[in-house]
């Protein structure tokens, strides 16, 4: 039972942080989380210290537990880490991948459409970092999916730090080109095609802003 409520406190905290409702920097009181989630202090020590080996969140010595600030060399090298990671699962999705998963990932593309032109943002953010996640889950690869998303955690927090303008719907339209290259068995395409959207996704950062916010 234990193992299981310090998980549903590491999932709500995680999707709290990216959906945007906790800021980089902020503080995590032991005392009113566990007053929030009805469990001991002992229990959310226990998810902050999984939330810290995900890098999400930072524990200061005698100063307690902060949402993660990451710097711009530390946003840079995720992104470099997600392009060589995801170029191989996209090629080995395309050689494997069996109609019914494509239809799968089409699917999940509609659920993204939606979501973006009804503006449903936390939905949304959501989805979008779905959509990789979903890939490795459907190559039935749960060592590529769990990477990917600490990975896109880790994006979530950095896009907050540092996105100078919303790109939601350009990042739904490059997923939807992204697929139909798979659909196509076009493994090149593919990897190119992905290639570009995260460095789109990086280049909409803007790194030259600056971040005061170390606990």
């Amino acid at each position: 039972m234990d193992t299981s409520t310090t998980s549903f406190i590491v999932e709500s905290l995680t999707r709290a942080i990216v959906e945007h409702r906790l800021q980089p920097g902020a503080k995590l009181v032991e005392q009113k989380l566990a007053d929030q989630f009805g469990v001991s202090r002992t229990l959310v020590r226990q998810a902050l210290y999984r939330l810290s080996q995900n890098r999400l969140v930072q524990i200061a010595p005698a100063r307690g537990a902060f949402v993660s600030a990451p710097s711009a060399a530390e946003a840079q090298q995720v992104f470099e880490v997600r392009r060589m990671l995801e170029a191989g699962m996209v090629r080995a999705f395309v050689a494997q991948a069996k109609a019914s998963d494509i239809k799968a990932l089409q699917m999940h593309i509609a659920q993204e459409k939606l979501a973006v032109q009804s503006d449903d943002v936390p939905g949304r953010t959501e989805l979008l970092g779905d959509f990789h996640v979903r890939m490795a889950q459907l190559m039935h690869n749960e060592v590529l999916a769990q990477l990917l998303a600490d990975l896109i955690s880790r994006s979530a927090l950095i896009t907050l730090m540092y996105q100078s303008s919303s790109a939601a719907a350009h990042s739904h339209e490059e997923h939807e080109a992204i697929v139909q290259a798979i659909k196509a068995r076009d493994a090149d395409t593919a990897i190119a095609r992905m290639d570009a959207h995260l460095r789109h996704v990086e280049d909409a950062l803007n790194f030259s802003q600056h971040h005061s916010v170390t606990p």
